[in-house]
């Protein structure tokens, strides 16, 4: 991708309508070798992107699901310990060879630590996600999903990654990308990040979008349903978003609430369809009491 606009046309092959911003973060991430730290509420996108970002770009996604207690065993690597233990037990006979000969017990223990050294290489090695995107001999698109969830010291343990794309192996030392991944990492702002982690990123914030784009991402993901639905649909959810709620409706709960709607055969939006399916706009029942003796205000107001 050699644009902004190659940026834009990829992504929008994968059904992804973004905005300016996002294309341009995309492609200076692509063209510095820089990660990018999408920020935002849930429902937004941001995982979605770097799906798109990834079909577009032919690469595989590589995808770490974050959590508390997250360690490096579940993120980079862990030892094939089943395999070792078949190793064991297939050279235990062959113990007396490797041994005989040995003039003391230093020189048997020196042979020893020879086949404990072959039983921590690369071929007992089980890559997890981390390592798996910078061992990728074509590149990758890296999605950490959600640091936000995982602690500060696993945050702190991706520095050296998100700085160099390099990891440091005790038994077998650094280990470098020759094609640096895109790494995408997500937050829901459920706590705050440290500065360290984000010197090392480029920042892009998903919101929600304005009722254009809103319009533009629904016609593209449910593309059957009629203009002016779509445009009274996104408009109410657009006010919807002005009150006082808990939890706002993000565009994939519109996406859904569009999908129900033509499947529902509803070519008109009133307070009585809307009344049936609120449940799929707002997901916590104090915002739907909120939200049902303001219909009649909200619909009214639609063009």
């Amino acid at each position: 991708m050699h644009s902004i606009e190659d940026v834009e046309a990829g992504l929008a092959t994968q059904h992804y309508v973004c905005s300016r911003q996002i294309a341009t973060a995309v492609f200076l991430a692509l063209k510095l070798r820089k990660p990018i730290l999408v920020e935002g509420p849930a429902g937004v996108g941001k995982t979605e992107l770097a799906r798109a970002t990834a079909q577009a770009l032919n690469l595989e996604l590589i995808r770490l699901q974050c959590y508390e207690g997250l360690d490096e065993s579940k993120a980079l690597y862990e030892w094939k310990y089943g395999k070792q233990l078949l190793y064991t037990q297939l050279l235990r006979d062959r113990l007396g060879e490797t041994l005989s000969g040995s003039n003391n017990f230093s020189e048997a223990l020196t042979r020893l630590a020879g086949i404990d050294d072959i039983f921590f290489s690369r071929d007992f090695l089980e890559p997890r996600p981390l390592l798996r995107a910078l061992l990728q001999p074509g590149g990758a698109v890296l999605l950490i999903d959600e640091i936000d969830k995982a602690d500060d010291a696993f945050e702190a343990f991706l520095l050296e990654l998100l700085a160099e794309y390099r990891i440091t192996i005790p038994e077998l030392g650094t280990i470098a990308a020759e094609i640096p991944p895109l790494v995408i990492l997500t937050s829901n702002n459920t706590r705050d990040l440290g500065d360290a982690l984000r010197r090392r990123c480029l920042h892009l914030h998903i919101g929600f979008p304005d009722a254009r784009l809103e319009e533009k991402i629904i016609a593209t993901r449910v593309p059957e349903i009629e203009a002016l639905l779509r445009r009274r649909l996104v408009g109410f959810v657009q006010r919807l978003r002005g009150l006082d709620l808990r939890k706002l409706p993000s565009v994939s709960e519109t996406i859904d609430w569009a999908r129900a709607l033509l499947l529902l055969n509803i070519a008109e939006l009133d307070a009585s369809v809307v009344r049936d399916t609120l449940n799929l706009l707002l997901k916590i029942e104090a915002d739907i009491e909120i939200a049902l003796p303001r219909l009649g205000e909200l619909l009214r107001t639609l063009p």
